[in-house]
């Protein structure tokens, strides 16, 4: 269980730190929470602390790993199917699995197909949500601003 204070990451919500463990009752059954404070965007998120395991939650990235991450970024685009939807699939599969490396892979070959105007609405929303998860994590583990996370993951691709 993890405790008030703790830095980890939900997978499609983003990195933040633990502010409150809090009871609430929600049709009926009272339960556990973790109240996730996610600095990117300013977003409180409420965390079922029996489902964690099930969705993903894990704690923040190593210093070394999200400077992995930035590496990534920095690599030339893996190749991807031509079919969006199948595409969008794929992803999200990969986004659900909270492995910063693949939410780089997905930042940066999505961010590529878009500066061709390329992507589906679809594609266009999960990249929004990608770029956050990413920036979300950097922000925490290397300790900068929003703004400074952002343009890091911009320059590097």
């Amino acid at each position: 269980m993890y405790q008030v204070g703790d830095r980890i990451l939900y997978p499609m919500h983003g990195a933040g730190v633990i502010r409150k463990i809090e009871d609430q009752e929600i049709l009926g059954s009272v339960k556990k929470y973790y109240i996730l404070h996610v600095p990117c965007g300013d977003m409180n998120v409420m965390i079922p602390v029996d489902n964690c395991d099930a969705i993903g939650v894990r704690p923040v990235e190593t210093e070394e790993a999200v400077r992995e991450a930035i590496e990534v970024l920095k690599q030339k685009s893996s190749e991807m199917t031509g079919n969006w939807n199948k595409r969008y699939r794929e992803n999200m599969e990969k986004i659900k699995t909270g492995n910063i490396l693949l939410v780089a892979e997905i930042t940066r070959n999505l961010t590529r197909v878009d500066r061709e105007n390329r992507l589906s609405a679809g594609e266009k929303k999960m990249l929004t949500n990608v770029r956050k998860i990413l920036q979300s994590e950097v922000m925490l583990v290397l300790d900068i601003d929003e703004e400074e996370a952002r343009q890091m993951i911009e320059d590097a691709i």
